[in-house]
């Protein structure tokens, strides 16, 4: 039997990305490439100091142009500086291009073209180049010039709309989701995009917008709102819209969510609270029944709820009802399942010594992710030029001059 003399190599290996990114969702899609194995090159404005999540604070060192912000984001990243307002640079673009398989953008909708980032611009110097765009908006409609972040676009989306407690303001979620949504979606359609034009030789154009990821997560609230008599709202606790009881409940010292998604788990819960006259009240009996009575039913278990600790209902309710405490960020970080799952990571970088991370999210068996700090501003300019020909002396006149 012939081995596989690749197997364990990462599969990305080999597919090179120049990305025009910057903040938060496209650096975040490429770093799920990088780690396993693309050779994502970040291309980075000379003029500028590079992509502004360089400087944010807090962790961070101006002067060096690097933070724990921009190496969470840009983790396995090369870094090229490149004027595309200068024809030399212009140029320069052509030739990387031809060694490339992709370019990936996350700049408004309406600059890819202007910027001459786009299949139309490009194919011609690779015509299996694949032209990946994740704006806020798009690069079609009334919108498409712009700038949309993850903020707005929770605004946008309506999810600020059913999050939050009733008699509160619209609130966003704590975390980026509209954002790093938008950045899996965009490495995934990047994904497709080289799968075709392996298959078939022909690059094209991706067009991924944060607000048409963020519209697509509301799913099933949307289905229920187009085509029903029916609105959602904010829930106390952070309910679900329709199954009960599926919430948060306080506890003795804390607080503690159940999820009953199937009927079995609201039988196994009354079970486990040694309620069992609940389970044969007719008020109870369903999915229907529940949400018809939902206030009477969860100020009985709320009741209940508070009379143990967290740690003693989990005790009762682990491996018979979904469950789970409500963890601050570092008890997150913390839980036993994290370290299974390979889940924080040491990344030695030579400004910040070793920095742990959150690790990739994608298991591949026979393979590790590979992990490496993101690179200074511009510091493989050098060496990718020198890939296509430029000379070391053509390399200076080109610094000297502001083009990289």
């Amino acid at each position: 039997m012939s081995v596989n003399p690749n197997a364990g190599a990462p599969p990305l290996a080999g597919v090179r990305v120049l990305a025009f990114t910057q903040l938060g969702a496209g650096p975040f899609a490429m770093t799920l490439l990088a780690d396993l194995g693309a050779d994502v090159v970040k291309v980075e404005d000379p003029s500028t100091g590079g992509d502004e999540a360089r400087r944010v604070p807090p962790f961070n060192d101006p002067a060096a142009g690097d933070g724990l912000y921009y190496q969470a984001l840009n983790r396995g990243a090369r870094s090229l500086t490149l004027n595309l307002r200068a024809p030399e640079g212009r140029e320069l673009l052509q030739r990387l291009v031809a060694h490339a398989d992709a370019v990936y953008t996350n700049l408004r909708g309406d600059l890819p073209a202007k910027l001459g980032l786009d299949y139309a611009a490009l194919g011609s110097a690779n015509p299996r180049i694949v032209c990946c765009t994740l704006s806020g908006f798009g690069r079609t409609g009334p919108r498409a010039g712009e700038p949309g972040y993850d903020f707005i676009l929770q605004a946008y989306a309506g999810f600020m709309s059913v999050t939050g407690e009733p008699d509160g303001p619209p609130t966003r979620a704590g975390v980026s989701v509209v954002d790093f949504a938008g950045g899996m979606l965009s490495a995934l359609a990047l994904m497709v995009g080289l799968h075709r034009a392996r298959e078939t030789g022909a690059g094209c154009d991706l067009d991924v917008s944060l607000f048409d990821a963020a519209l697509s997560m509301l799913n099933y609230l949307a289905v229920w709102t187009l085509n029903r008599d029916w609105r959602p709202v904010r829930l106390p606790d952070g309910a679900h819209q329709s199954l009960v009881p599926s919430q948060r409940f306080p506890t003795r010292d804390g607080w503690i969510v159940v999820m009953c998604m199937k009927e079995k788990f609201w039988e196994r819960l009354v079970e486990c609270l040694e309620l069992g006259a609940l389970g044969a009240d007719p008020r109870f009996r369903s999915f229907a029944d529940r949400l018809a009575h939902r206030d009477v039913l969860v100020a009985l278990l709320a009741r209940t709820f508070r009379d143990r600790t967290t740690a003693e209902w989990l005790a009762r309710l682990r491996g018979r009802v979904p469950v789970a405490p409500v963890y601050s960020v570092e008890e997150a970080l913390a839980d036993d399942q994290a370290a299974a799952r390979e889940m924080v990571v040491d990344v030695a970088h030579p400004l910040f010594g070793n920095v742990r991370e959150v690790g990739c999210p994608i298991k591949m068996s026979g393979v590790a992710p590979r992990y490496r700090p993101a690179a200074p501003l511009g510091s493989d300019t050098g060496a990718l030029l020198a890939e296509i020909g430029v000379l070391p002396a053509d390399f200076e006149r080109l610094r000297a001059c502001g083009v990289v």
